[in-house]
Parts: C-alpha cells; sequence; structure tokens
C-alpha cells in the first residue's frame, strides 16, 4: 500500500539551517504539493465554476529562519492567493492541514466576517471534528464544537474589526493517523473536507 504521506515528509521540518530544510521540502514535500496541486485545481474549477490555480509555497522571501510549515493554497486567479479566500493543503511537523482560509491580506475581509456573522449556523453543519484557527502562522487551533460558545463569535468579530486578524476553517490530521492512510484514503478524506467547506467558500464570495 502506497501511503499519502510519510514520517519523512514531517521529518523535513526538523532539518537544520534554511538551504538545508528547503532542499528537503523541495525533494520530498513539494512533488506530492503538486500532484494535490493538479488534482483540486480541477475539483474546485468543476465544483465553483470557477477556474482555480494551485499554488505551492516557494518560501522565496526568507534569507534566515527555514519554514515552520508547507503547502498548496488553490483559488481563482493565477498570480497569486493570499489576497482571496483560499483552500490549503499543508503540512506542520505535527499534522496535515485541510482548511479554507481568510488571511490578512484578504481586502474585503469585513464583508466577508459580516456574512459569516449573520449565518454562523452554517458552521454547524460542519462535522464534529472540524477546527477553527485566527493566525495561519500557529500549527494551533480550536475544536469547532468547543468554539460555538464563544471563540467563532469573536474570531469573526476580530475578523471584521482588527487589520491584522485571519480566519481559517478546516480539518487537522495528526502525523500519527497521516502516515497510516493510503493515498486514496487521504485523496477521499481531503474531498469530504473540502466538500464540507464549499458552502462556506460560496457565502465568502457570494
Amino acid at each position: 500500500m502506497k501511503t499519502a504521506w510519510e514520517n519523512t515528509d514531517f521529518e523535513v521540518f526538523e532539518i537544520d539551517g534554511l538551504e538545508h530544510r528547503m532542499q528537503g521540502l523541495i525533494e520530498k514535500v513539494r512533488p506530492k504539493f503538486e500532484s494535490f496541486g493538479t488534482h483540486y485545481a480541477t475539483f474546485f474549477s468543476s465544483k465553483t465554476g470557477d477556474e482555480f490555480f494551485p499554488h505551492v509555497a516557494k518560501h522565496a522571501r526568507r534569507s534566515v529562519n527555514p519554514p515552520k510549515d508547507s503547502w498548496v493554497a488553490f483559488a481563482p486567479y493565477k498570480r497569486g492567493y493570499k489576497a482571496l479566500p483560499h483552500f490549503q493543503i499543508g503540512l506542520w511537523g505535527s499534522h496535515v492541514f485541510v482548511v479554507l482560509a481568510v488571511i490578512y491580506e484578504v481586502p474585503n475581509k469585513v464583508a466577508i466576517a459580516e456574512k459569516l456573522l449573520k449565518k454562523k449556523s452554517i458552521m454547524k453543519k460542519l462535522p464534529a471534528d472540524f477546527i477553527i484557527s485566527g493566525d495561519h502562522m500557529s500549527p494551533n487551533a480550536i475544536p469547532l464544537k468547543a468554539a460555538y460558545k464563544e471563540d467563532l463569535e469573536s474570531l469573526l468579530v476580530r475578523l471584521k474589526d482588527v487589520k491584522k486578524a485571519e480566519f481559517l476553517v478546516g480539518r487537522h490530521l495528526p502525523r500519527e493517523e497521516a502516515v497510516k492512510m493510503s493515498e486514496e484514503e487521504f485523496e477521499a478524506y481531503a474531498d469530504e473536507t473540502f466538500e464540507a467547506l464549499l458552502p462556506i467558500y460560496k457565502l465568502m464570495t457570494n
């Protein structure tokens, strides 16, 4: 059985030094991101009616600190993704993330936050193991089930009111589970996650 992820993919983030870690990412992880990129750009194009493009993280601005995570993002814009709500598949040393993200570069964050605040109930339709986060630079997240009481509202209010605020929703798959999944099993997991997130994406973008 060929697994989607191996322990060596996660161990890339233990390599010291920018140059050596980047070499590990390029050799080990980037081919997987490129493969997901081709597949899911087609998936999102067919689901939304907009042409989606994959964007594999290049970490090009880094000059000293090696990246602590890496990803492929999907957005309906060829030249970039950061200014739009976008989907991602990525890795930290501890887990895989499959998410929908609105990061601080998105210019119409206020309108997006207002839509989500008005229709918070849309989040209740998500599976029980989903998470939310207010920071794409942190591996930590809040289980969505626990967030309904107050964290969800406060993260969305923050998204509306604070220029640097962000909002991510999706799933975290622990490393020890990811390395046991076949390619087909992981693809089914990602498909299911993105299918559940599409109504939220459509609410954000319509």
